[in-house]
């Protein structure tokens, strides 16, 4: 029997052998930098977050255990294997844990909402 069941959502990661996953994940839509050695970078969206890794969209099957980098915004580069593939999508498992909200925090620099964003209202 396979040691990672091939479904995604009821995957394990690479790490994660004891059949209890322990990290809870964030489900968003982010896009990433993805690259393999000696291939060319993607671009993938993130599904969902967690410390321990993530779930993306890919273009093509990518063989478990091939070691990767992903730039997930706010966080940066961070380096994992393949824990599954199935169905356009992997499973990435982090060679470190991260802090998945730093990819919800706002990217812009402002403190404020500028004013061309802000409606309009008149009085009648």
């Amino acid at each position: 029997m396979d040691q990672f069941p091939q479904d995604p959502l009821n995957a394990l990661s690479a790490a994660d052998f004891s059949g209890q996953r322990t990290n809870s994940r964030d489900s968003l839509m982010l896009t990433a930098q993805f690259r393999m050695a000696d291939k060319p970078e993607l671009q993938v969206r993130v599904r969902n977050l967690s410390a321990g890794g993530l779930m993306a969209e890919v273009p093509q099957p990518i063989e478990q255990d091939t070691p990767v980098e992903i730039e997930v915004r706010g966080v940066g580069w961070v380096s994992g294997r393949i824990a599954w593939c199935a169905e356009g999508r992997v499973g990435v498992a982090f060679d470190r844990a991260i802090d998945p909200m730093l990819a919800r925090k706002p990217v812009g620099k402002g403190q404020h909402t500028p004013s061309f964003v802000k409606p309009i209202f008149t009085r009648r």
